[in-house]
C-alpha cells in the first residue's frame, strides 16, 4: 500500500495554524496532485518568489510527486528562526521525505535527524557535519560548470584577463573562482585569473561591495567576471559590468534576463533533477548516503548548453562557435577524459 505524499507550504514568520492556511493557497503553490504516493515536504531557506534556484526546487518536488502519484506543498522560510519552525512543523507531519535546500539547514537537520531517527531527510546543496542514517545528502560539483564557464571566458576575452567576485574566501567558495581560471587557461594558455572576495558581515547580500570589486577588476583590464555573490550580490556585479563595458557570468539559475547584453552565461544547479532523483533513491531504500551531481548526472550545466538557449537572453547565444567548443569539453568531463579537482577537497 502506498503512503501519502505531502509537501507543505508555509508563509514565513507565521505560526503553524497560519502555515496550514498558506499551504492551501493556490498563490503559494497549493497542493500539486491528489495521488496516494509517498509523502514529501520541501522546506526552503527563503521565500520562493522570483528565485529561480528555489523555483527549480519546487519543480523537483512536483516532479517527484508526479512520478510517485502523490501531492506536494512547500514550507517557505525567511530567517533562521522560521527555518527551525518550519522543519519542526514538517517533522510533526511525519512525511516520508523532508527535503531541505541550502547550507542554512545543517544544524537544524542534524538535531531533528538525531531526535527523529525514523524520519527521512534529503539535504540538498550541503550536508550535515556528522553522517546520519536518515539524512541523504545531495551535493553539487559546481566546479565542473565553473570550469566550462571559464572556457567560454577564455575563448571570448580580448585582454586575456578574467576575474571572479566571490562571496567568501573559503575552500567551498573557491569552487567558483579557481576552476574559472583553469577553464580559461585550457583554451587560452596565457589567460590569468584575478579573484576578489566580498567578505564582511553580509557577504551574500552586499551588492554595493560586489559592484565595487567588479569595478576594480575592470580597472585592471579584466573583461570577463564570474559573479558568485548570491542573487543580491550578483546584481552589483552585473551593474558594474554594464557601466564598465565588460561581461559577467551568473550562477544557480538563468540570470541573463536581469541584465541582457551583460551576462554571458550561467552555471546552473539543476535542483529539480537532484531532488527528483534523491527522493526516488530514498524511497527505493538508498538512504543515508551522499550523492554527488555534476555535469555527467545533469546536476550541473550551463544555460548555454540547454535546449532553450536561443530564448535565454544570454550573450553566449550569439556565439555558436564557442558553444560548440564548450560542448566538446563538457563531453570530455562526462567521459572522464578531463578531471577537475575540487578546490574544497581536503
Amino acid at each position: 500500500m502506498k503512503a501519502r505524499v505531502t509537501i507543505l507550504l508555509l508563509a514565513a514568520g507565521v505560526g503553524a495554524a497560519g502555515c496550514n492556511a498558506a499551504a492551501n493557497s493556490p498563490s503559494n503553490g497549493g497542493n500539486g496532485g491528489n495521488g496516494d504516493g509517498p509523502s514529501i515536504v520541501l522546506v526552503t531557506p527563503n521565500p520562493v518568489g522570483v528565485n529561480d534556484f528555489l523555483k527549480l526546487a519546487v519543480k523537483g518536488v512536483e516532479d517527484a510527486a508526479a512520478a510517485h502519484e502523490g501531492t506536494q506543498n512547500v514550507y517557505q522560510s525567511t530567517d533562521p528562526a522560521s527555518i527551525q519552525q518550519n522543519v519542526a512543523a514538517a517533522v510533526r507531519d511525519k512525511p516520508d521525505v523532508i527535503v531541505a535546500v541550502g547550507f542554512n539547514f545543517a544544524d537544524v537537520l542534524a538535531q531533528q535527524a538525531e531526535q527523529h531517527p525514523d524520519q527521512q531527510f534529503l539535504f540538498v546543496d550541503s550536508c550535515t557535519e556528522k553522517p546520519y542514517p536518515n539524512v541523504t545528502c545531495a551535493v553539487f560539483r559546481e566546479y565542473e560548470g565553473v570550469y566550462l564557464a571559464g572556457a567560454e571566458a577564455g575563448l571570448l576575452t580580448k585582454t586575456g584577463k578574467v576575474g571572479a567576485v566571490v562571496a567568501v574566501d573559503a575552500p567551498q567558495f573557491h569552487r567558483y573562482s579557481d576552476p574559472f581560471g583553469l577553464g580559461a587557461q585550457k583554451v587560452r594558455a596565457d589567460a590569468t585569473l584575478s579573484p576578489l572576495f566580498i567578505g564582511g558581515a553580509n557577504p551574500f547580500n552586499d551588492p554595493g561591495r560586489a559592484k565595487e570589486l567588479t569595478a576594480t577588476l575592470a580597472g585592471q583590464g579584466v573583461d570577463y567576471v564570474m559573479g558568485a555573490a548570491s542573487a543580491s550580490g550578483n546584481l552589483g556585479v552585473f551593474e558594474a559590468a554594464k557601466e564598465h563595458g565588460i561581461f559577467a557570468f551568473g550562477v544557480d539559475a538563468n540570470q541573463c534576463p536581469a541584465s541582457p547584453g551583460v551576462v554571458v552565461d550561467n552555471v546552473i544547479k539543476r535542483t529539480d533533477v537532484v531532488i527528483a532523483d534523491g527522493v526516488t533513491a530514498i524511497l527505493d531504500g538508498k538512504r543515508g548516503e551522499t550523492r554527488s551531481y555534476g555535469v555527467k548526472e545533469d546536476g550541473i550545466s550551463l544555460t548555454g548548453l540547454q535546449p532553450d538557449v536561443a530564448a535565454s537572453k544570454c550573450v553566449i547565444a550569439d556565439h555558436a562557435d564557442v558553444l560548440a567548443q564548450v560542448e566538446k569539453l563538457r563531453d570530455e568531463i562526462t567521459s572522464g577524459t578531463i578531471a577537475i579537482d575540487d578546490p574544497a577537497a581536503a
